[in-house]
């Protein structure tokens, strides 16, 4: 029997589903605020030193390929919960990394062992929960994912302030264990999952299938250029803040990540709201959201910078919700696979475009940051106009 909203067993998937985003995305992001402390510290460029980010995103993007097809096979709590217990042990160990390139290093490994959660998630609440209540509950743990991305970030800015960023570090990987094991006692173990062959040729096929549908393509597009958007302007607004004429300290550059609490607002309110009004009728209004924001952030005043970020980081994860939850729905099998695909580009839209606005940063910047995130923007903008043409992919599944 599919979960439904107002249930215990529903409230046990949310708070399950919850504390894993929370853990994947406090360690994932936990180094944000600290890329100007690194670049000081180990006498690296700020494209350098955001490495220790997109490296972490990029091989977290290329690993769930394999994940996402291994939770067909050996199911989706099993991966889940080995993700989110190594991942906090390795975060752990990090806290001890003796020079630069260690730190790189673990923050790959690291990469690599958060993989199994969030496609492995995607493809979960897909298939246990009742079509209803699918945007609600992907948007409940997207909100744990911007909880935990908000709470990375200002724990690890206020902790460096009070001891290290080691210290800080450490403690964040102490909160994701904590996180994991809650996450292993809360979530239901799957009804409606069938294993499928081991068979690496099947599993390819299954690649294929999901790239033939057009509306599939569009959002795993839409996962690059927006993800890419995002993670840029907040990876080089710490640069931009902590220098002249603002000089903020590393608490109040954590404390921005607040922020991240209207993303947790936003991704539940616009995922039922999509589901009720159709994805394609609020998807492209998210994303002008975004570029009314990034382009405000222009402004030299602190509050209007805020201001806009606010209105960046709502339209990002109400869009997110959409996407994610329309990809599991368009999705007819190998539910985890598509999710792995539209993650991949979603990761790699924030390796690849992040790293990137290191050189407009250094060339340009922050005119040259917001001229590139607006040339993404304006590019998603286009194919969200497409996705809200395409028909539904049959007569049982929204568009």
């Amino acid at each position: 029997m599919l979960l439904q909203n107002g249930t215990p067993a529903f409230r046990r998937l949310n708070l399950a589903l919850f504390a894993a985003g929370f853990s994947t995305f406090a360690i994932l992001y936990c180094v944000q605020p600290l890329l100007p402390l690194f670049s000081a510290e180990f006498h690296v460029s700020a494209a350098v030193s955001s490495l220790s980010l997109s490296l972490t995103t990029g091989l977290l993007a290329v690993a769930m390929l394999v994940t996402g097809s291994l939770s067909e096979v050996w199911g989706r709590k099993p991966i889940m919960v080995a993700s989110l217990l190594s991942s906090a042990i390795l975060t752990i160990l990090l806290a001890a990394a003796p020079n630069w390139a260690t730190l790189l290093v673990a923050r790959m490994l690291v990469g690599v062992t958060l993989s199994g959660l969030p496609a492995v998630a995607m493809a979960y609440v897909s298939e246990e929960v009742d079509p209803k209540s699918i945007g609600l509950a992907m948007g409940l743990f997207i909100g744990g994912n911007a909880i935990g991305g908000m709470a990375g970030r200002l724990v690890s800015g206020v902790l460096t302030d009070l001891g290290s960023w080691r210290f800080a570090i450490g403690v964040i990987g102490s909160l994701g264990f904590i996180a994991a094991l809650l996450a292993w006692r809360s979530l239901p173990q799957s009804a409606q999952f069938r294993a499928r062959s081991a068979n690496p040729a099947e599993l390819l096929r299954s690649f294929g299938q999901h790239l033939r549908d057009p509306g599939l393509r569009y959002l795993i597009a839409e996962a690059f250029l927006l993800m890419g958007g995002f993670v840029t302007l907040y990876n080089y607004l710490g640069y931009r803040l902590t220098a002249a004429p603002y000089g903020l300290s590393q608490t109040a550059i954590g404390a921005i990540f607040i922020i991240y609490l209207i993303g947790t607002a936003s991704s539940a309110w616009v995922g039922d709201l999509a589901g009720r009004l159709g994805r394609g009728r609020v998807f492209w209004i998210m994303i002008v959201l975004m570029l009314a924001g990034a382009v405000l952030t222009l402004l030299d005043a602190i509050v209007p910078i805020l201001i806009g970020m606010v209105t960046v980081t709502f339209g990002f994860f109400g869009a997110h919700s959409i996407a994610s939850s329309w990809v599991g729905r368009r999705a007819r099998t190998a539910k985890a696979q598509a999710s792995a695909l539209y993650l991949f580009c979603y990761y790699a839209g924030s390796s690849a475009i992040g790293t990137l606005g290191g050189v407009f940063w250094s060339n340009w910047g922050w005119q040259g940051v917001v001229a590139l995130v607006t040339a993404l923007l304006m590019a998603a903008l286009a194919l969200a106009f497409r996705l809200a043409a395409l028909p539904p992919i049959s007569p049982q599944q929204e568009a």
